[in-house]
């Protein structure tokens, strides 16, 4: 399976940008999978048996969930993209269903990104663009915002 850019690109236009969701949507799977490892070694710290089956248990458990969150996160990254080409912003997320949106650069009118303190710091944000007669559209938690936003409004 193919990037959808690429299957949809028109004669003559090509990409000059492409981002995806940020590393930290992986946050609440990495913290899961962290409380495991330290339920883990709390279990190897103890001598009583019934601390350590209750320790170990609730490791497995935790451990579980950080992998469910591990997988959805992975999925969700691997099927979004989000463009810009020479003609157009393309965003895509979803396999089964789909959801895309595309806006001609001449038709955006201002792009604005939203940042947190933390997105500040790592680099990821919200970019919200609104189009002329296109409504508003919002790409929520992508890499570099700042960068994509200077590639949609830099001619």
């Amino acid at each position: 399976m193919g990037r959808y850019i690429d299957d949809i690109l028109q004669p003559g236009e090509k990409v000059l940008y492409s981002t995806t969701l940020h590393w930290i949507f992986f946050g609440r799977a990495i913290a899961a999978w962290i409380l495991a490892l330290v339920l883990l070694v709390l279990s190897r710290m103890t001598v009583t048996e019934s601390v350590v089956l209750l320790c170990l248990s609730a490791a497995a458990v935790v451990a579980l969930a950080a992998l469910y969150w591990t997988v959805i996160a992975w999925f969700q990254r691997w099927t979004t993209e989000t463009d810009v080409t020479n003609l157009r912003v393309v965003h895509k997320s979803g396999f089964i269903q789909r959801r895309t949106f595309e806006i001609s650069l001449d038709k955006v009118e201002s792009v604005d990104v939203t940042q947190s303190i933390m997105g500040r710091i790592l680099n990821y944000g919200d970019v919200t663009i609104l189009g002329v007669g296109e409504g508003k559209e919002t790409i929520a938690t992508i890499a570099s915002p700042l960068k994509f936003r200077t590639f949609i409004t830099a001619r």
